[in-house]
């Protein structure tokens, strides 16, 4: 209720230089492939099908198209003669407060940015890119949620999104190597901390340490297992960038950079990107876009490495520690959007007995709801878990007992799907599967 006072205020203040501030940033964002997406819609109604939110509610307002053509209405009104002669002809609608209040309520609330309905157009419009430069407008004007908000700026002041004290985090490793000695029965088990010279940076999100220390154990096994050169770094480790999902790419950018440095800093060759979607997209793909720069190191997903340690054989795994039947779920930001959709095929077909698909799967997977931002936005919660369905029914068709899912928010969202669908899974991510069918060498072998 309070969020919900604080934009309804937020919009009544707008001033007319607000309006303009807000058009400028829109106008800016798009470039002449994105303002030509905007005159090419048919309406022919195949995103509508596509889209999870529609699917599970079926209301007008959740259709793509419907959302795009919010957007476009205000585009034609605002930049082209036609909309500014003849609005009523050519569909043009004025950026009032009417029309903001339409867009926060659309392009936040009902939109996780997951692409899938671009994959399905006919004309192949990228949606996902024109709404994320409409939130950009929204953020100008002050009209993000400011729970989304908040975990931007937390990353911004802090080093991470989730305010988490250099002295905690280091802590909190220590901890987790204490663990990991006993795990593998090696005394001389290490998670290094800023290792100069290190082959590879490992990044993770701040729920790992805050919430999920043992998936960050399970990474730092397998590392150890493979014998891998590797550090983290005391800062600029967060791998997660919420402003890819609030549309500012310059505050994005700022977060992006982090990692860069300590990259930098510490003379690492790769850059590995723990199982997070968002934070893939963000850092190999968006990141050298908001900096104008190219990167003199390798980006990767930590997916792609634990699949070349299985294939070059310097892990050994038994499927047989995973009987039960497991499916995995496909991140958007890390298939539909980065390209990763194989290497956590090839790990679970060696560590798991029984892998079934869910269907759709790969670039056609429904997103779980989670994506866009919908987590940090409690404004928009119960359409959140309603457009959760389609993920929640794609689970339970599969008859799995185990849901692998290679993304933190995409685990959170399936957490409380497990509890509001009662799907009585469990949910784990890839390196925990991994780490948990390891074949480990005694102590003293050689």
């Amino acid at each position: 209720m309070a969020e919900i006072d604080e934009l309804e205020s937020r919009l009544d203040q707008l001033t007319p230089e607000d309006f303009e501030q807000g058009l400028r940033v829109f106008r800016e964002k798009l470039r002449g492939a994105e303002a030509s997406y905007l005159q090419t819609c048919v309406h022919c109604g195949l995103c509508a099908e596509a889209c999870h939110y529609f699917r599970t509610d079926g209301e007008l307002e959740s259709i793509p198209a419907y959302k795009l053509d919010q957007v476009v209405s205000v585009f034609k009104r605002h930049f082209t003669t036609m909309g500014k002669l003849a609005p009523g002809l050519a569909g043009a609608r004025s950026f009032d407060r009417a029309m903001a209040r339409s867009w926060v309520e659309t392009i936040f609330g009902r939109c996780s940015l997951c692409g899938r309905c671009s994959l399905n157009c006919t004309t192949g419009i990228h949606i996902p890119v024109i709404l994320r430069a409409a939130r950009g407008a929204l953020v100008e004007m002050g009209l993000v949620p400011s729970d989304l908000q908040a975990t931007v700026t937390a990353s911004l002041e802090k080093g991470n999104n989730m305010g988490i004290a250099r002295e905690d985090w280091i802590e909190t490793v220590e901890w987790i190597e204490d663990e990991l000695r006993t795990a593998v029965g090696d005394p001389e088990a290490r998670i290094p901390i800023d290792k100069i010279g290190a082959r590879v940076l490992f990044t993770v999100n701040p729920r790992e340490p805050k919430f999920f220390p043992l998936t960050l154990q399970a990474s730092a096994t397998v590392f150890h297992a493979a014998g891998e050169d590797w550090t983290l770094a005391s800062e600029g480790w967060d791998l997660t960038n919420y402003g890819l999902f609030t549309g500012n790419t310059h505050e994005a950018g700022v977060i992006a950079e982090n990692l860069y440095k300590s990259m930098e800093r510490l003379g690492c060759k790769v850059l590995v990107i723990g199982e997070c979607g968002h934070g893939f997209a963000a850092a190999r793909w968006e990141g050298p876009q908001w900096l104008r720069r190219e990167n003199a190191f390798e980006i990767v997903s930590v997916l792609e490495l634990m699949e070349t340690y299985i294939r070059e054989g310097r892990i050994q795994v038994d499927p047989s520690r995973h009987l039960d039947p497991v499916t995995l779920h496909d991140p958007c930001n890390l298939v539909r959007h980065g390209g990763v959709s194989e290497p956590q095929r090839a790990i679970l077909r060696r560590t798991v007995a029984n892998f079934i698909e869910m269907s759709p799967n790969r670039a056609e997977n429904f997103c779980c709801g989670g994506g866009g931002g919908q987590l940090a936005m409690g404004r928009f919660k119960a359409k959140r878990l309603q457009a959760g369905r389609m993920k929640a029914d794609q689970i339970r068709k599969t008859g799995a007992k185990t849901v692998v899912a290679p993304c933190h928010n995409c685990i959170d969202q399936l957490m409380e799907l497990n509890k509001e669908y009662k799907l009585g899974v469990a949910i784990k991510t890839v390196a925990e599967m991994v780490a948990d069918a390891l074949v480990l060498n005694p102590p003293n072998a050689h």
